[in-house]
């Protein structure tokens, strides 16, 4: 290993021991588990490694001439990439296909969520034999379809804003949802549940637990507190009692969530009949790695809690988001919880591999990341950013909106090349024991 890859790979163990040092003190299994998943592939390497990114944001890729006093506070996703994004059952009960996983979300410079996607359209690229070139050609493809968008949703007004529907989308995105629309709840249920003595009750294994009677009184009672944490336009979707019929303990749940506790819990549906129960989950809420690069009081004081951070970002984010979604607080951390939505379906890239098929379902994404930054501004119900965020970021771009294009590409092939490069460093740190306590 050469000296400029030995101080790159102590870079690396400085940024990982700094963001996930105290969770992986608590629960290294999980965390060698989470690290062999990262160690299987560049992308999963890139998916798990959002801190590193953002410190490189703050370091070597700190130059970015579109950033201004607004769009350096845009709301964000936080973890814009090429996996996070599929289907999901909105407030009126249509079927959307949107970014979805706003664990990370927070407010920041609006380029780190295209820069971030950019580079992972990269590594999704050369995963599939791309040439740079062709690569290049599908992100300009999306920054285009992003600032096309973006324009006409300024001249035209938040009533401008869309969603991507069974009505309006073709290609992948609508086989996308013809697949979700094709799942039922009976499906979802009885996949995770059994009926036993006419009541329906959780399956156990595969990372599914039974907890103590301590801990169902602390969960049920950070669920009564959730209940207050709904939009009244919720209340017809909410079960008639909020009975809750078990509570389990999940664990192994995604690459961004090792160690982390989460509770599984069976309500009572709209109805006694046993197909109605919905399955919502309350999960620990953590620091986004992003909000650890920006310094901003105003944004981190409007948040209670990490629980109340996500649902309130992915609230903003969306313009009709899931009904169930709201917050609590669980000895003192706050939570996110959501429906387990039997409707969810994600966008699988695996069968999208021609430059051509790719182009359209880019394009199809850079309409929809132009929509999820330009929902939660001054027209909305949050108040924390309080100007048109459409109309800044395009004021900023269209002084060199070719530039603009260029520089994402440019940024794409170079943090690809580096994310690809520093998953075999990890790899090579991870096998040989150079990561602390793991």
């Amino acid at each position: 290993m050469n000296q400029s890859a030995d101080k790159r790979s102590a870079f690396i163990v400085d940024v990982l021991t700094e963001e996930f040092g105290a969770s992986m003190a608590l629960d290294p299994a999980a965390f060698r588990r989470k690290f062999r998943k990262m160690a299987a592939s560049p992308f999963a390497f890139y998916r798990g490694s959002a801190s590193l990114f953002y410190a490189d944001q703050r370091g070597d890729f700190a130059d970015d001439a579109f950033l201004d006093e607004r769009t350096s506070r845009v709301w964000i996703h936080g973890d814009l990439h090429a996996e996070n994004f599929g289907t999901y059952m909105n407030a009126s009960g249509r079927l959307v296909f949107n970014v979805n996983d706003f664990d990370e979300a927070y407010v920041g410079p609006f380029t780190w969520d295209l820069r971030r996607l950019a580079a992972s359209v990269a590594l999704l690229g050369y995963a599939k034999a791309l040439s740079d070139r062709a690569i290049g050609d599908l992100v300009a493809g999306f920054a285009r379809s992003y600032l096309t968008e973006l324009r006409a949703i300024a001249a035209g007004g938040d009533d401008a804003i869309g969603s991507i529907t069974l009505d309006n989308a073709d290609g992948v995105l609508r086989r996308v949802l013809q697949q979700a629309r094709l799942n039922t709840r009976v499906e979802l249920l009885a996949a995770q549940t059994t009926v036993d003595n006419y009541e329906r009750r959780f399956s156990l294994g595969d990372g599914v637990f039974e907890i103590d009677g301590d801990t169902r009184e602390k969960v049920c009672a950070a669920f009564a507190e959730y209940l207050g944490t709904l939009p009244e336009s919720s209340a017809n979707l909410r079960p008639v009692s909020a009975h809750i019929k078990d509570v389990v303990l999940r664990k192994g749940v995604g690459i961004g969530s090792a160690g982390l506790p989460s509770y599984n819990l069976l309500l009572e549906g709209h109805t006694e009949a046993l197909e109605n129960d919905v399955v919502i989950y309350m999960k620990q809420a953590q620091v986004p790695a992003v909000a650890r690069h920006i310094d901003d009081e105003r944004v981190r004081s409007y948040f209670r809690h990490q629980g109340h951070r996500t649902a309130e970002s992915q609230r903003a984010l969306q313009a009709h988001a899931d009904p169930w979604l709201g917050f609590t607080e669980l000895d003192g951390a706050g939570q996110l919880v959501a429906e387990v939505s039997p409707y969810a379906a994600d966008l699988d890239w695996s069968d999208v591999n021609e430059p051509e098929e790719l182009a359209g379902v880019l394009a199809d994404l850079g309409r929809a990341v132009a929509r999820m930054h330009s929902v939660a501004d001054d027209e909305s119900s949050h108040d924390l950013v309080d100007y048109s965020t459409e109309e800044a970021i395009v004021a900023a771009v269209d002084t060199d909106p070719d530039g603009f294009v260029a520089g994402l590409v440019e940024f794409a092939h170079a943090y690809g090349l580096r994310a690809r490069e520093d998953h075999q460093l990890f790899v090579d740190l991870f096998r040989n024991g150079r990561l602390p306590g793991i």
